[in-house]
């Protein structure tokens, strides 16, 4: 008997369910109303089978106020099993030994993912990369850039297959593996602009969603998808994000999953760049390069791969990772430039000697301070307050 072929016969007494049988029945659990991901698990403890759970859940919901309480029909299962075998999608169920490690650690890690094109990317160093639909020329090419570099050192770049950064980020990276977590169904085209670029991810990269199939998708699924980007990713990298914007949820979602967070710096009078410039602000990583992106995970991760040596060439000689600042460390440098600097110029070297700061904590704090508009840089490299 296969998973799509389940239909117990009422002839014969009960049998103990065979994997199946309970793979069938928890997929009927999760798709019955009001059931979410924390229900759901709750409900597995309580009853130990997802079969005694369905037969337990009528109740269940009675004795929380509502009545005429009907769970999902088997004829909805049957059918999103028909259309998966239809579209060619595989199942992959929370305790399979390829579901994505890091995505199973979460507390609210799906129970089960449909999956289009290549599992075996999942077993790979992931990254993912956000930013803006209506993203810069600039942007764009910083995402086909970053992705390009990152997927050739190893990393599988992860994207929510939206139009602009996350669109360029997958088009750049389909030649090294790139992974698309769709919002709506995963035989679902959303948007109908990147129908192209699906196809080719699903022939040459990997399509997934937690959602049934043939769900069109509609604004509620976004941040549940957002939560599976970053979720899956051991870092994720915001290229252009408005300050109010999803790119920013997938980011604070990355935080509270104990992600690390990156974000490539813009001009400060571009909206699209606000969200990654507040970011950095407040302790994310400056990305200039894959290499930046490099650095940063070998610190945190021992696993994570290297540039090829074509990248950029290394440092005379090797220096010791360095913790990084804290905000509260953070805002006390800029302080102490601000009060170091005044109308007049000074060499930035006359700075670093000064406050006898290394020029890796110095540069990136200036870096901060310039967007902000709080420190002018001048011919020659010359830093003034403004007047």
């Amino acid at each position: 008997m296969t998973f799509e072929d389940h239909n117990p016969s009422s002839t014969h007494p009960p049998l103990p369910p065979t994997p199946e049988d309970e793979r069938f029945a928890r997929l009927r659990l999760l798709r019955s109303r009001r059931v979410g991901i924390s229900t759901y698990k709750r409900l597995l403890i309580e009853h130990g089978t997802a079969q005694n759970a369905l037969a337990a859940l009528p109740e269940v919901a009675r004795a929380a106020g509502v009545s005429g309480y009907e769970i999902c029909p088997e004829g909805v299962v049957r059918a999103e099993l028909r259309a998966a075998h239809a579209a060619g999608a595989q199942l992959l169920h929370v305790d399979h030994p390829n579901y994505p490690p890091a995505l199973a650690e979460l507390d609210d890690a799906p129970p089960f993912l449909w999956l289009l094109g290549d599992p075996a990317l999942l077993n790979r160093p992931m990254v993912a990369m956000v930013g803006a639909r209506n993203a810069s020329s600039l942007g764009t090419r910083m995402a086909r850039t970053l992705a390009k570099e990152l997927g050739e050192a190893g990393f599988t770049i992860v994207s929510g297959l939206a139009r602009g950064i996350d669109a360029a980020a997958h088009l750049a990276a389909l030649p090294t593996g790139t992974v698309a977590v769709q919002a709506g169904g995963v035989d679902i085209m959303y948007p109908a602009e990147n129908t192209g670029l699906a196809e080719d991810i699903a022939t040459h990269g990997l399509r997934l969603s937690e959602q049934p199939m043939g769900l069109q998708p509609t604004a509620r699924h976004f941040p549940k998808r957002n939560r599976i980007i970053s979720g899956l990713a051991r870092a994720t990298i915001v290229v252009e994000a408005a300050a109010k914007s999803g790119s920013l949820i997938t980011a604070r979602d990355a935080l509270d999953q104990g992600r690390d967070v990156l974000a490539v710096p813009g001009h400060p009078f571009d909206a699209r760049a606000a969200g990654g410039n507040m970011l950095i602000r407040d302790g994310a990583t400056l990305v200039r390069n894959a290499a930046d992106v490099i650095e940063a995970l070998s610190d945190l991760h021992e696993d994570a791969p290297q540039l090829p040596l074509v990248a950029e060439p290394p440092a005379p000689a090797p220096k010791p990772a360095k913790p990084r600042r804290t905000l509260r460390e953070t805002a006390s440098l800029h302080l102490s430039i601000l009060q170091r600097l005044g109308p007049s110029p000074v060499a930035e070297d006359q700075l670093i000697r000064d406050l006898e700061v290394p020029t890796a904590a110095l540069t990136p704090a200036l870096v901060e301070l310039e967007m902000d508009g709080k420190v002018m840089r001048s011919a020659g490299g010359l830093l003034s307050r403004p007047s």
